[in-house]
């Protein structure tokens, strides 16, 4: 896999943590484990929370763009097929939420992999707009399908989750999207630095060297594609029920872009990169409510500058934004001119 110059500062800070990674590791965890007592607040817990859901959706997201290199602007489609799966299943079927949450993920797993089925053939920009479309045909199929989804009104009073009799508060919610995240990170880590990572390495770097390398392109692209749907569904699945609420104005392609753009800031094909993305852009837009109408705008110039000036994001890994470099030609010597002096040189 592709690392980076001991000499950079991303370089060195990954020397640092890789050295002591189980230091790390150890401090992080307590860190992460405290959180809620050390904010004290629960508005801030419920912001930390909601950041927890954007690492998995940044994350599977990044299995699209930033491992494989295809485009995909539909991803919050995904994200309502689980939160609705959920969502029905509970309220209209009486199943528990540890039943609903791995069907959820399943039933949008299976939606990707149909799709994937259908349009990985497809190249850049012909993918990215088949999947836009997707995305909002799947808004428009939520709205209009009252007898089943029930429109514009929405699915509420979602059950809260409860685990040997306990009932869910703020808390509660934030550690088990924690353990949903880290499980999220930790599975795309193992098959990032696995065969299968590298075979969609390959194919984002060159699909015909990887085709001809005995790479089944379109296999894996479907791979890829299904498995990110999976873990978009798992975390709209968490989402219904942490809301309480859905309806689908919360799976717009607005939310798709903001995906995209959180993928982009933190660093696409990196595995720190969605998590620094996820959490700058959802604690950012907190602290400045006021420009919540303008948030489509900050978020295309947001991802205009980063495409320009930093295409590697925040992470500094070299993905799907980053320009190629030209190959540079070797000079032609130039022929040593002929002495006139010398017998046989031109008078």
């Amino acid at each position: 896999m592709q690392t980076l110059p001991a000499t950079t500062p991303a370089g060195r800070m990954k020397d640092f943590f890789f050295r002591y990674r189980i230091v790390t590791a150890i401090l992080l965890t307590i860190f992460l484990v405290a959180l809620p007592f050390l904010l004290g607040n629960g508005y801030y817990v419920r912001i930390a929370t909601i950041v927890g859901i954007y690492v998995i959706l940044v994350s599977s997201l990044n299995i699209i763009i930033g491992f494989t290199g295809m485009f995909s602007l539909g991803h919050a489609a995904f994200y309502g097929i689980g939160a609705y799966t959920s969502a029905m299943l509970t309220v209209m079927a009486g199943w528990p939420f540890w039943a609903a949450l791995p069907v959820a993920g399943i039933v949008a797993g299976i939606f990707g992999a149909l799709i994937g089925l259908a349009t990985l053939r497809l190249q850049a920009i012909f993918l990215a707009f088949t999947t836009l479309g997707f995305g909002e045909i799947t808004r428009i199929v939520i709205l209009n399908w009252r007898s089943f989804t029930r429109g514009p009104l929405g699915i509420a009073g979602i059950p809260i989750p409860t685990f040997f009799g306990w009932t869910f508060d703020r808390n509660g919610y934030y550690y088990l999207v924690l353990v949903l995240a880290a499980l999220t990170v930790a599975i795309i880590y193992r098959v990032y630095h696995s065969r299968i990572g590298r075979a969609f390495v390959a194919i984002r770097e060159d699909e015909t060297a990887a085709r001809s390398m005995g790479v089944n392109v379109f296999g894996y692209k479907v791979l890829a594609f299904t498995m990110a749907c999976v873990f978009a569904g798992i975390a709209g699945s968490f989402f219904a029920h942490f809301q309480r609420f859905v309806s689908a104005d919360s799976f717009a392609n607005l939310e798709s872009f903001a995906i995209i753009t959180m993928v982009a800031l933190g660093g696409t094909g990196s595995i720190v990169g969605p998590i620094l993305g996820a959490l700058i852009l959802v604690v950012i837009p907190e602290v400045f409510r006021f420009l919540a109408r303008y948030r489509g705008v900050i978020y295309g110039l947001i991802l205009i500058l980063v495409i320009v000036l930093k295409p590697g994001g925040l992470a500094g890994v070299k993905g799907i934004f980053e320009k190629p470099k030209a190959a540079k030609r070797p000079r032609k010597q130039r022929r040593p001119k002929a002495d006139s002096s010398a017998p046989g040189g031109r008078i």
